[in-house]
């Protein structure tokens, strides 16, 4: 049986960065994890890990983080 899904940290080893590294490119949306069922460890999908090591080797231009909104903020001086 294939596995369809890899921990956190054989994703890392298998793309050669930190466990750090995949946690801020699944909050970043670059690389997507899943939460397994039971533990709720992040795991990756093989296929997307295929996609990324491609990616890699083809030379593709990095991938793009999804832009987060800013939020402003209401500034209330308060008078002494």
């Amino acid at each position: 049986m294939i596995n369809k899904f890899t921990s956190i940290g054989e994703a890392a080893k298998i793309l050669g960065v930190s466990k750090l590294t995949l946690r801020n490119w699944d909050d970043s949306g670059k690389l997507p994890a899943f939460r397994h069922p039971i533990n709720n460890y992040r795991v990756y999908k093989t296929e997307d890990l295929e996609k990324i090591i491609k990616q890699i080797e083809s030379g593709e231009k990095p991938i793009r983080a999804r832009k987060l909104k800013q939020r402003k903020l209401d500034v209330i001086h308060i008078k002494d």
